[in-house]
């Protein structure tokens, strides 16, 4: 029999682009995407069934995405069991897995990783989420606080990358104590990325991650928090990749895509948006908090009052964790976009639209081709 390849291939020179399952529930309209508390029923029409989540990921399979991110939370469905159901329908598209450290020991994650990877031949890659909401966090049995939990995510990925490696090891910290730990069969570490806007997530990202993600803050936000991460890293010898978070709604002109803004943002019930919002208040996430600055809880008149920078829109956030705000525009208008965030430094995007099926598909036929056809690279999508 032959064994498995398992091997990762180098990391890639220029931008990737990914996009997103949506395992909580899909629909033309916004709602949460990881929690069970407060929801948009209209977002939610088409169930997280294997058979619709294989048709999504087979969409961006076929569309040309890389990869596919996987939420974590209370009210989707877990991401290792969903992904390792998707390996047999697909051939290329890798998963990015999202999970929680300290709600699974270190020692046992890089065990399922390893298995993924050899089952998928190599196809995985981990976004480790610290968690940000104190009252979810509770209700799964976690009480640290944030500063700790982060404490406790740095040990785990020292763990994790030394379980990698086989040889065996043990580890006294805080929070994680292994003694003769390690692989029997090692495997090469997936890459590992992280998101989080805190000093304390700042400093666990230039120790021990390879990708940091940002949510979709304005271009002068973003660029000062990449240029200080990139030069925390570099204080321990170390480079990084950048990725971003981001929704789309891509039309063949501006005033189709800012219609449908609008049809998104009519479609956000009062109840919703506050029960949202309420929930926002008591988090103890930085970039959450940044987030909800953008559009101050509010839905404005209209979806063009909520543009923060130029073709960007916060509305999402009103209903929305977490990744909060879209590119909203022509085609050209978007990959334009994205292009200037790739000129501050970002290597990744992972993006997203409603629904997630048909959106992989237009996104795929229309953007992508300005971002990597020949002759037309995410710089010269600047230029034009």
């Amino acid at each position: 029999m032959t064994p498995l390849d398992t091997t990762f291939p180098p990391a890639p020179t220029g931008p990737e682009v990914h996009w997103f399952l949506p395992s909580r529930g899909d629909g033309r309209d916004v709602g949460p995407a990881t929690t069970d508390r407060g929801h948009n029923a209209a977002a939610l029409r088409r169930r997280p069934t294997l058979e619709y989540l294989a048709a999504v990921a087979q969409a961006a399979e076929q569309a040309g995405f890389t990869a596919v991110l996987t939420p974590t939370g209370s009210g989707c469905e877990d991401a290792w069991v969903l992904c390792a159901s998707l390996i047999a329908v697909t051939t290329r598209l890798e998963f990015l897995v999202a999970f929680r450290p300290g709600f699974v020991l270190p020692t046992l994650a890089a065990q399922q990783a390893a298995t993924f990877i050899r089952l998928a031949g190599g196809r995985l890659r981990l976004n480790i989420v610290t968690g940000g909401d104190p009252v979810e966090q509770r209700a799964y049995g976690d009480f640290l606080g944030h500063d700790e939990r982060y404490a406790r995510t740095g040990e785990f990925l020292e763990v994790l990358r030394r379980t990698f490696a086989g040889e065996r090891f043990d580890f006294a910290g805080r929070h994680v104590q292994v003694e003769g730990g390690g692989l029997t069969s090692p495997v090469p570490a997936p890459p590992i990325y992280l998101g989080g806007a805190s000093p304390a997530a700042e400093d666990v990202t230039a120790r021990l991650v390879d990708r940091y993600l940002l949510w979709g803050e304005p271009p002068a936000m973003a660029a000062p928090r990449i240029e200080r991460v990139r030069e925390k890293a570099a204080d321990h010898g170390r480079t990084l990749r950048f990725g971003m978070r981001l929704h789309v709604i891509s039309r063949d002109t501006p005033e189709k895509a800012w219609a449908e803004a609008d049809r998104m943002l009519a479609g956000m019930p009062a109840s919703a948006i506050q029960a949202t919002q309420e929930r926002f208040a008591r988090m103890d996430s930085v970039g959450q908090a940044r987030m909800t600055s953008l559009h101050g809880g509010t839905a404005g008149d209209g979806a063009r009052s909520l543009e923060v920078a130029p073709n960007l829109w916060a509305g999402i956030g009103l209903v929305r964790e977490g990744a909060a705000t879209a590119l909203v525009g022509s085609h050209e208008q978007v990959a334009e976009r994205l292009a200037e965030y790739a000129a501050l430094g970002l290597d990744e995007f992972i993006l997203s639209g409603y629904p997630h099926l048909e959106e992989a598909w237009r996104v795929g036929e229309e953007v992508l081709p300005l971002l990597g056809a020949p002759g037309r690279t995410l710089a010269a999508a600047s230029a034009s």
